[in-house]
């Protein structure tokens, strides 16, 4: 097995750490999300309520648009902070604002691309929308917008992973790949084959 195909099983390992710590992140993220969520959910109006129309279509700007972007944004910060000191270690290579900038801009457009889901699965007439005879709303794990808000939370965080680790925290991508350190199993076989981790790749 060639260098390069060490330096690729090396980008690879740390791609798969990356991910895992992103995961792991994102479940505590999930939690903040659902709770800062029925939090507004309890001091606001009902959620289906209708806020703005949006002429000349049937559908309307609802208060759980405005809960599911409170609650993203208040989980969004969690996440990049978590992310930025333990998933990427990118705390020491690119100032705090540099960063979260593009985390936000990231996680906007996911929320942006969230909330038409969200609104798929909530409105009545949808094709997807969940149904009202389990989801009644009668307790809480029988309100539909959680369900709603955590089926939008597991589509939307792939994609945000990705465009993160493309953008946002390409310092320690491109330039400190160190930062994340290598699982013991593939250090061993880099060893094995003859490559010194603190080469360059």
């Amino acid at each position: 097995m060639g260098t390069s195909r060490a330096d690729t099983l090396r980008r690879h390992t740390r791609n798969a750490l990356q991910f895992a710590r992103f995961a792991l992140v994102g479940g505590t993220g999930v939690a903040v999300n659902l709770v800062v969520l029925v939090i507004v959910k309890r001091l606001g109006p009902h959620p289906e309520e209708a806020i703005l129309g949006l002429a000349p279509t049937a559908f309307h700007v609802r208060w759980y648009h405005l809960y599911s972007t409170i609650a993203f944004l208040v989980a969004n910060l969690w996440n990049f902070q978590l992310n930025r000191w333990w998933t990427f270690r990118s705390s020491k290579h690119s100032a705090w604002w540099r960063e979260y900038w593009p985390f936000l801009a990231v996680g906007m457009l996911g929320q942006a691309i969230g909330l038409v889901l969200l609104t798929l699965l909530m409105h009545r007439g949808s094709p997807i929308s969940l149904p009202t005879g389990v989801l009644d709303d009668s307790s809480g794990l029988r309100t539909r917008l959680y369900w709603a808000q955590l089926i939008v939370i597991i589509v939307v965080t792939p994609l945000s992973f990705v465009l993160n680790k493309l953008w946002t925290f390409a310092a320690v991508r491109t330039h400190h790949l160190e930062a994340v350190p290598q699982h013991p199993a593939a250090e061993k076989e880099l060893e094995h084959l003859g490559v010194d981790e603190s080469d360059p790749v």
